[in-house]
């Protein structure tokens, strides 16, 4: 008998998910839309290869003793391969590979390429701090990268060794501009908001974006660092951001929403071209739109990057479990999921995992 679904809580003594609800084995896990309680249809996959990176960003992990799960614990290529399949033929579409620092895992435009061949998938983007990414970028466009986002906190290569705790502030550079002659179809640089911290640094990075031709994006500082020291007044406000962006630029406008399900809340300048994005989950949630999913590198599929609770696919991956079991953990995750993160309510549970342990 194949094994039941299993909520894994096992890096958490926060409280339980609710009781899954899709165990039924006589309906057709593969029939309808992957959709939740509240109607949202989830078409995209966040898979996290990794929970190593090469350097210590404070607001995603500790400065030094990681304690990293071991290799024997993290999913293979043909594992994740297998996910997505899976995934695939329950609507997923898209792929984002995170990590920790995806570009650490070897071979991983060799997975790259297995996964662009599975049917359904159309688009694959990853997530990197570059610093890898020079000798790197022309393989992964090759395989089936075809958007990157790309961590630049600062042009400041001491304020950059501030947040990251290591250095190496130079190979990203090196990497942005390598990822731009082969012509990815989007490079995106994200920047995470820090009050304290990021203010000297938003015009400069707005002129270096406008200047290459680069999409700039601000993130408000979530309640993901790994050592418990984010506190509500450390979030740099998009608002402020925007602010300070048209003093020096001139007016932002709106641009027009392509995909309704997308984070960013995008401008361009009047005066000029040029990109800027805010995502501000602190204070302005996003969740209505989300129809995002997530599975960690050991193989714990998340339906919330905030969520409490996991679904073990591992266990299922190296067990006995079929396809259709697989499906119906899947279905089970994304019908528990909860309406919004709730950072801003006092019933607010922070997650008990930093955010190189899930994804970002």
């Amino acid at each position: 008998m194949n094994p039941l679904p299993i909520v894994n809580l096992s890096t958490s003594t926060q409280p339980a998910a609710q009781t899954l609800c899709s165990t039924n084995k006589s309906h057709d896990p593969f029939a309808g839309p992957l959709v939740d309680s509240f109607g949202r249809v989830h078409t995209d996959l966040r898979i996290s290869v990794t929970d190593r990176c090469n350097i210590r960003c404070f607001y995603c992990m500790p400065a030094e003793n990681v304690q990293f799960r071991p290799r024997s614990e993290i999913l293979t290529f043909e594992e994740l391969t297998r996910f997505v399949r899976v995934a695939a033929r329950l609507g997923v579409n898209k792929l984002r590979l995170t990590g920790g620092e995806p570009l650490v895992r070897r071979g991983l435009a060799r997975f790259v390429e297995q996964v662009a061949q599975v049917p359904g998938i159309d688009d694959i983007a990853l997530t990197t701090n570059a610093i890898l990414l020079a000798e790197q970028a022309a393989e992964l466009k090759a395989a089936g990268v075809r958007r990157l986002n790309i961590s630049l906190d600062a042009l400041n290569a001491a304020t950059f060794e501030r947040i990251s705790r290591r250095t190496g502030f130079e190979k990203i550079l090196d990497g942005i501009f390598a990822a731009q002659r082969v012509e990815f179809e989007k490079i995106k640089l994200n920047t995470v908001a820090i009050r304290g911290i990021t203010e000297p640094e938003i015009i400069p990075l707005g002129k270096f974006a406008l200047e290459h031709g680069f999409e700039l994006r601000f993130i408000e500082f979530m309640p993901l660092d790994a050592e418990g020291n984010w506190d509500n007044d450390q979030v740099l406000r998009g608002a402020e951001i925007r602010e300070l962006l048209e003093r020096e630029f001139g007016p932002l406008e709106p641009l027009p929403v392509e995909n309704p399900h997308q984070p960013a809340t995008d401008y361009r300048f009047v005066r000029g071209s040029g990109v800027i994005g805010f995502i501000n989950p602190v204070t302005q949630p996003f969740c209505s739109d989300c129809n995002r999913l997530r599975l960690t590198a050991e193989g714990q599929i998340r339906n919330c990057l905030f969520s409490i609770a996991e679904w073990d696919a591992r266990q299922l991956l190296r067990g006995t479990g079929s396809d259709e079991d697989l499906a119906r953990l899947i279905r089970d995750c994304v019908t528990n999921k909860k309406a919004g993160h709730g950072i801003n309510s006092e019933e607010f549970l922070k997650p008990s995992r930093a955010m190189y342990q899930i994804g970002g």
